[in-house]
């Protein structure tokens, strides 16, 4: 008998998710077509940081509002593309210090679809989709008017919060939006993504030791060239930061627009394809965790760790504690060692 122990399955653990990382990555790279992917990073000055925290799902959800109107404003303009082109954003709330940075990376296509055929950009050059002082203007205008029709519907708490003033504050600030090169292809688009989607604030690989009075890991310090740096923090401080990014409970954190929003996608995607003269889409293949293992690490996980020709066959869940409905409960497998033919 050999007991697996199951992993907590929280999406905010720096261990669990690699795995869903891989499929999610792997379905995503199917749908991809064979073109320049541009990355754009939206950012929300630190003024309003007060005001997301306590009102996290519906700042959220303007954030990700906005940054996209923003972008498909562009992409329909005749003098850009005057097509829709595919957007892929990925909520992030944190800095390399663990401090509360929220913002968007959008991943954009260098291109889009009007009636049925993909339509390359207008700009030949490649280096960049949009000019970013005309993106940085829209989009702060697009951001505060949400912003003020939200305070006008009375619907975020502004306990403590003066708004008018935060406003005025942001509306004379220079607001960040990074508009980088294309990425060289679509296996580095991938790679890009697969250091964001399944994650949250830290990686395990970046702690470099516990005490039992504190915690010090690796970052950046990007206002100083970024340079790596350690930081050492107390126990509470640490747990302090890194809850600062919990996300509400089940929020969508990665959202597709345009022709990559679930409904209907096969359809648009292999209509365009066709115009590309590309094969249609393949058929989505969910892999097994334990081919998986198998084929990423080498490790067949079947087998059994005493004598090493046995597999180990599921034939028990045994919960370890009676908790009320919706809340974690520690469980784990009993396998047992079935002999092989």
């Amino acid at each position: 008998m050999h007991r697996q122990y199951h992993s907590c399955g929280n999406r905010h653990c720096p261990d669990c998710g690699g795995l869903k990382k891989e499929q999610w990555i792997e379905n995503l790279t199917a749908q991809l077509f064979p073109v320049s992917y541009y990355h754009v990073v939206f950012t929300v000055p630190h003024e309003f940081n007060g005001l997301i925290m306590g009102n996290r799902k519906t700042m959220f959800n303007m954030l990700f509002e906005a940054a996209s109107a923003t972008l498909l404003q562009f992409c329909g303009d005749p003098q850009y593309l005057g097509a829709t082109c595919g957007i892929t954003a990925i909520l992030h709330t944190w800095g390399q210090d663990l401090s509360f940075h929220p913002h968007l990376h959008c991943i954009v296509s260098g291109g889009g679809i009007k009636n049925n055929s993909w339509i390359n950009p207008l700009r030949t050059s490649g280096k960049f989709l949009f000019p970013v002082a005309a993106l940085k203007e829209v989009y702060k205008a697009i951001f505060l008017k949400k912003l003020r029709l939200l305070l006008f519907k009375q619907s975020l708490t502004t306990t403590g919060i003066d708004t008018a003033m935060l406003i005025k504050k942001a509306g004379i600030k220079k607001w960040n939006v990074y508009a980088k090169s294309p990425f060289g292809s679509v296996a580095s688009v991938i790679e890009y993504l697969g250091r964001y989607t399944h994650k949250t604030a830290i990686t395990k690989h970046r702690i470099s030791s516990i005490t039992d009075h504190s915690i010090s890991f690796s970052y950046k310090d990007y206002a100083d060239a970024g340079k790596k740096k350690t930081m050492t923090l107390g126990i509470p401080e640490f747990l302090r930061r890194f809850e600062q990014h919990f996300l509400p409970h089940r929020y969508v954190k990665i959202r597709h627009y345009v022709f990559l929003q679930n409904y209907n996608k096969t359809t648009r995607l292999n209509a365009a394809r066709l115009s590309m003269n590309l094969q249609p889409l393949p058929p989505r293949i969910l892999i097994p965790v334990q081919q998986r293992m198998l084929e990423q690490y080498g490790r067949d996980i079947t087998l059994c760790p005493q004598c090493g020709k046995g597999r180990l066959v599921l034939i028990a869940i045994v919960y370890t504690e009676c908790l009320p409905v919706g809340v974690n409960i520690n469980r784990e497998m009993v396998l047992h060692n079935k002999a092989s033919p």
